[in-house]
């Protein structure tokens, strides 16, 4: 998977945590040798990973689904590399799993969150270009925190748009447009906070900085979305992927192609983009109801 298919590191990661808790319910069983392993005791893996039966932690069937689809992959790769020449997994499906609509927050809410930093501080500089940069471009908050100084390009000649480079999932580039709101955070960051920041660490090409000077992580860049949601007080859960489905649907609500959304958002194929079709639907559909004279009971 990280060498061959290149997937992210993440992805990666998941997958290894999922195929070390198979081997283990594996040994629990008294089972040391691949093909020893039967298609029951794959089924029962996929059954106990939901309630925690094997010991660890119970499921969601989104993650239960990736631990049998992680097994299958496992006995597949075993049989290829003539480990065994029996693929017991084969015929085991993973659980079912609802379609989940992403929840995306209003317009009025997202300026809210936009406009709760603190401006005044280099932190505060910082969590508003990011929150810009985000709701912007709609990218993964593991794209924005392994973006470098170098992966911007702003055209200050012509008054142009800015544009990213961004390395999506497998490592694959994209370039992303942002707009003016955007780009004015990051200049604003760029110039009076990141140079102060810089300097309390060992210098790093990193655009996002923490305030020991390295680069800021994932789980940091999640709290300070999750603090200016609390200080603009937003009555619902807002996480970084709040703030990517919420581009996503205002693009769409504003009149982009799905298409085109596709290719901001990096995904491969559209059959994924256009789940958010179906929340710009559901919203003309309340708004048809309330406003048509003949659609009222």
């Amino acid at each position: 998977m990280a060498i061959e298919r290149g997937l992210a590191k993440n992805t990666v990661a998941a997958y290894r945590r999922d195929l070390e808790r198979y081997i283990n319910f594996l040994e629990g069983r008294g089972i040391q040798r691949a093909e020893n392993i039967t298609r029951k005791d794959v089924t029962t893996y996929s059954q106990d990973v939901r309630d925690g039966a094997d010991g660890g932690a119970p499921l969601s069937p989104r993650s239960a689904a990736r631990a049998v689809v992680a097994v299958r992959g496992l006995h597949k790769f075993w049989v290829l590399e003539g480990t065994t020449t029996d693929n017991p997994a084969a015929e085991v499906q993973p659980p079912a799993v609802g379609q989940r609509l992403p929840k995306a927050l209003t317009i009025d809410e997202v300026r809210r969150i936009l406009e709760a930093t603190q401006p005044e501080t280099p932190a505060g500089l910082r969590d508003r270009a990011i929150l810009e940069f985000l709701y912007s471009t709609g990218a993964r908050i593991s794209e924005a925190t392994s973006l470098d100084v170098d992966d911007l390009f702003v055209d200050r000649s012509n008054d142009g748009p800015g544009m990213v480079r961004v390395r999506g999932k497998g490592s694959k580039e994209r370039i992303v447009p942002m707009g003016k709101f955007a780009v004015e955070a990051l200049d604003n960051y760029l110039v009076r906070a990141r140079p102060l920041l810089v300097t309390k660490g060992r210098g790093t090409p990193a655009l996002f900085l923490n305030l020991r000077g390295g680069r800021l992580s994932r789980q940091s860049a999640w709290t300070i979305i999750q603090q200016a949601a609390e200080r603009a007080q937003i009555g619902k859960e807002v996480s970084p992927h709040t703030m990517r489905h919420s581009f996503a649907t205002h693009l769409l609500q504003g009149g982009a192609d799905v298409r085109v959304v596709q290719e901001l958002l990096g995904h491969a194929s559209v059959t994924t983009t256009q789940v958010y079709t179906h929340v710009t639907v559901d919203t003309l559909r309340e708004i048809y109801a309330s406003a048509h004279p003949r659609a009222r009971l």
